[in-house]
């Protein structure tokens, strides 16, 4: 079976809550040690070379690339006057996407890959996978004073935020040049929906609450700034009973730097 078939085959999302709190009591939560073990356990696998890839713990024998993640990973680095390429990987867990591109970014003059995320993957990550160019931090702030990136990544993470335009706010208040939106599920109609994600056992024991974006309202959130320089279709599935949803994906950059970016 391919990866989305793996990663996706059994995950579900259902429900319509009307509140963070009425959805997290709805809720079985999960156990972030035993994710973190799993994760830890499955990713030193991938270091050593004894595994391709993994994603949400789980381990794969090829390396399922996100193109347009990757394009505009290069294509960034190609306007940076460096070779170089310097981001910040929200959520990034213990760096599931820095090891799934590593193999096309290992050659730059420069290399600054950042991972900001919960405490106790970051306590993990600074013991067991930190190196020349992968950092971990506890928040942004701490981040952008010791690496000063100038782009930001999310990749399946604002569906899990409680608040995520206030978070967003936040963000675009940061300047930075590059915002990439990665694994994002969208409806295809319809106001933005909370509902319940409920995790295959097998993978590990969890639910919790999770977004479904309005398309439009996501977009225009960031089209005062920014510019659109890519928007791209996911081939992982979000399953969401007999509603239509779209998986997609944005390469934003800031508009008073498109010359400059090679905007044209």
């Amino acid at each position: 079976m391919d990866i989305y078939g793996r990663l996706s085959g059994n995950v579900r999302f259902s429900g319509s809550y009307r509140t963070w709190s009425e959805a997290v009591g709805a809720s079985s939560g999960y156990d972030s040690d035993i994710i973190l073990s799993k994760v830890r356990e499955s990713l030193l696998k991938v270091r050593r070379g004894e595994a391709l890839f993994e994603r949400d713990s789980l381990l794969f024998d090829k390396v399922q690339y996100s193109w347009p993640l990757l394009a505009a990973l290069l294509w960034i680095t190609s306007r940076s006057g460096g070779n170089s390429l310097n981001i910040v990987d929200f959520g990034g867990s213990l760096g599931t996407t820095y090891y799934q591109n590593i193999r096309f970014l290992s050659h730059l003059g420069g290399l600054r890959w950042s991972i900001v995320e919960q405490k106790k993957f970051v306590e993990c990550g600074k013991r067991d996978f930190e190196n020349e160019h992968l950092r971990f931090y506890h928040d942004l702030n701490e981040c952008i004073e010791e690496r000063h990136p100038d782009a930001i990544l999310f990749s399946g993470v604002l569906q899990y935020l409680e608040n995520p335009y206030d978070f967003l706010k936040d963000v675009l208040k940061r300047d930075f040049t590059y915002i990439i939106l990665d694994r994002t599920p969208f409806l295809d109609k319809g106001d933005d929906r909370l509902t319940i994600q409920k995790v295959p056992p097998e993978q590990y024991p969890a639910s919790y609450p999770a977004w479904f974006f309005n398309l439009e309202k996501l977009r225009g959130f960031f089209t005062k700034d920014y510019e659109v320089m890519a928007e791209f279709d996911l081939a992982e599935p979000f399953n969401l009973a007999g509603v239509p949803t779209l998986g997609k994906g944005f390469i934003f950059v800031k508009k008073d730097r498109t010359v400059r970016a090679g905007k044209h």
